[in-house]
């Protein structure tokens, strides 16, 4: 086979490609990241003791550490090694008497009892300071704040999107959602533990290193300042090239994303059109976008990285070079006699050279780690806008203040000019009229995309209408409750969604307090208690993802019983036996009929076997109800919009 036969087909491929190109938004501020920094504060305040309770033991443990640290430094060089007298202080915590403070030079036991000593204290201070109160205490601490501030926002990212209106769903991608969920939750907990918890506890120690330096002397207090400047620079210079990578990264990360979730929703679709290459490609296209757009990102992070070392370490050369030549000259010490009943460093040694160096060190390693902090900053910046975004949306639907419960039972239900549209300027119903009263069946009808399913979306207040009203006993629907109005309402869906989970428990999901009694009644109703009955286990047999298990037409009459079981007074068949065979259908409709006498059923359908049976046929053509009236009035009409909708479904038939 040539390589042109092998791969004939990928001009085509290629073609059907879906291209959307990435546009980064403008860089943010200092101020707007700041504050993006800022709004991190409730989703902290359920949690703020514990952060206090946190700092306070981190900063405990952080001065204790710095004191044992030079102070160790101090007893070992000046003390152990050189016979030096030690500070009064040393002297108490070692449990020492005085001959120590007030000897000329230390004897040699003296000194050996000084290093036992300081090894039996460094052995404690590991265990009791760095592995109890430090790694188990600090660090386990930190770790359940982060993961409470997770969990938190999870369930108010997932509760927020619930309860967003079908136009922002119908606009958004599934993966997207998941992929703001998953990634960005928790990026708000770790923003709190790395870019305000750590930087507190680093912060300070670096406030500490500083004051140190300056012990030692001015000089190096200068130098050690003057270094912040040219990092500082390197640092605004590549803010705004890793806020753009970083934006470019997380939304080609969300694609990757969206695309997964599309390929596992469609794979049937996939195979019957022998698209798997085609999506394949796409995905591909997807994922090595992501992983150049990481790659980048991380190149530019790396090479600021590589700039700040090389600034930090010509400032550590040039310290080291100076602090050597004060201890060949055995220069004295800044601020060393102030502080000479807690150290022995009032002059330049090789104990006051060790100490400072490992404190330059320190200090070092304290301005990367904050300027660390703001690149990681600015790359979660990004995601934390996205991660808002979602906690920021507000529902188009929204509760009138005041609102009242939904009254039971329903009388009639009323369109009156109800009008609506998804976008601006394409309508999709137009001054929509329409009454429906207790005990009746009202089929609505129409060819696909007349609006039929959008008809009883506005009754469920998933849409409000743009003009008009829907009146229920008389009253606006908007009067109402949102929880009222979907409690009262029950829909089986064209869709049949199950879940993997027990056929009592399908029939039974979202209807609360029901009995086993209640959703045999229901089955019942949808003339599903005869194959349940046949399973292994019957009402408690387990069922596949989506059902699976089970044939079309079963899966269809299980979601009429989830919606019968409600006992809602108002009842919304969508295509109810649409993958039913004429005998089943005919007992369902029976039976649907028989249970709704009390109640408003609307049934939205294209099967003349189920309209024939309705009290009422409203028809839908292009958005208005043109004719309203039962099939033989319907069929009366010799030039009727429904005779020739009828005329076209029977074609070839006897009608």
């Amino acid at each position: 086979m040539t390589e042109t036969e092998e791969h004939g087909n990928a001009p085509a491929l290629e073609a059907d490609l879906d291209t959307r190109e990435l546009v980064p938004p403008p860089p943010l501020s200092v101020k707007e990241i700041a504050w993006l920094f800022l709004r991190t504060w409730p989703h902290l305040k359920p949690v703020a003791w514990h952060v206090v309770g946190w700092f306070t033991l981190a900063m405990v443990i952080g001065l204790i550490a710095g004191y044992v640290t030079i102070t160790g430094v101090d007893l070992f060089t000046n003390a152990v090694l050189n016979g030096q007298p030690i500070a009064p202080l040393q002297r108490l915590v070692l449990l020492l008497d005085p001959s120590y403070v007030d000897a000329t030079a230390l004897t040699a036991d003296q000194r050996t009892t000084i290093l036992i000593r300081l090894i039996l204290y460094a052995v404690a201070f590991t265990i009791l300071i760095r592995m109890l109160a430090d790694s188990l205490g600090v660090v386990y601490w930190e770790t359940w704040i982060a993961q409470a501030i997770n969990q938190h926002l999870r369930v108010k990212m997932i509760e927020n999107a619930e309860h967003l209106s079908l136009s922002y769903q119908s606009h958004s991608r599934t993966g997207d959602a998941i992929y703001r969920v998953f990634q960005y939750s928790r990026m708000i907990s770790n923003i709190i533990a790395t870019i305000i918890l750590d930087p507190l506890e680093q912060g300070a120690g670096m406030l500490g290193a500083f004051v140190i330096i300056w012990f030692f002397s001015p000089v190096l207090g200068t130098i050690f300042t003057l270094a912040f400047i040219p990092i500082f620079l390197a640092v605004v210079w590549w803010t705004p090239r890793i806020q753009r990578l970083s934006w470019l990264s997380r939304q080609s990360n969300s694609d990757v994303t969206s695309r997964i979730q599309e390929v596992a929703a469609s794979i049937r679709v996939l195979k019957a059109n022998q698209a798997e290459d085609l999506a394949v490609a796409r995905f591909d296209r997807d994922s090595r976008a992501a992983l150049d757009y990481a790659y980048y990102l991380r190149l530019e992070i790396m090479l600021l990285l590589i700039t700040m070392s090389t600034i930090a370490g010509a400032t550590l050369i040039g310290a080291d070079y100076l602090m050597a030549n004060w201890t060949v000259l055995e220069d004295p010490t800044f601020l060393g006699g102030v502080f000479a009943f807690i150290l022995t460093f009032t002059i330049w040694n090789f104990g006051a050279f060790q100490a400072a160096r490992e404190n330059n060190g320190e200090l070092i390693g304290k301005y990367s780690f904050m300027f660390t902090t703001w690149v990681r900053a600015i790359d979660m910046a990004m995601g934390l806008n996205r991660a808002y975004y979602l906690l920021d949306l507000k529902p188009d639907v929204v509760e009138a203040e005041g609102a009242v419960p939904m009254p039971a039972p329903v009388a009639e239900v009323r369109y009156e000019g109800a009008s609506f549209a998804y976008d601006a300027g394409v309508p999709v119903l137009a001054d929509v009229n329409l009454s429906a009263r207790a005990g009746t069946t009202t089929a609505i009808v129409g060819a696909t995309g007349a609006g039929k399913s959008t008809l009883m979306s506005l009754l469920l207040r998933l849409y409000d209408p743009d003009a008009g009203s829907i009146r229920i006993n008389g009253v606006p629907l908007d009067r109402f409750t949102i929880d009222s109005i979907r409690t009262n309402i029950a829909i089986a869906l064209q869709q049949n969604v199950l879940f993997a989970a027990t056929v009592a428990d399908n029939i039974g999901y979202a209807a609360t307090g029901v009995t086993r009694e209640q959703v045999q009644h229901a089955a019942e109703v949808a003339c599903a208690d005869g194959f349940i009955a046949e399973m292994a286990n019957g009402y408690d047999t387990e069922l596949g993802e989506r059902g699976g298990k089970l044939s079309t037409g079963q899966r269809q009459r299980l979601s009429i019983a989830r919606a019968v079981v409600r006992d809602t007074p108002i009842l919304i068949l969508d295509e109810p036996t649409a993958s039913l065979d004429a005998e089943t259908e005919q007992q369902v409709l029976a039976n649907l009929a028989d249970w709704g006498r009390e109640r408003v059923l609307f049934v939205i359908t294209h099967r003349l076997s189920t309209i024939r049976n309705a009290d009422q046929i409203a028809f839908l053509h292009q958005g208005r109800i043109t004719e309203v009236g039962t099939h033989d009035e319907l069929m009366a009409r010799a030039d009727g919009d429904y005779r020739r909708f009828v005329a076209q479904e029977t074609q070839g038939t006897a009608v």
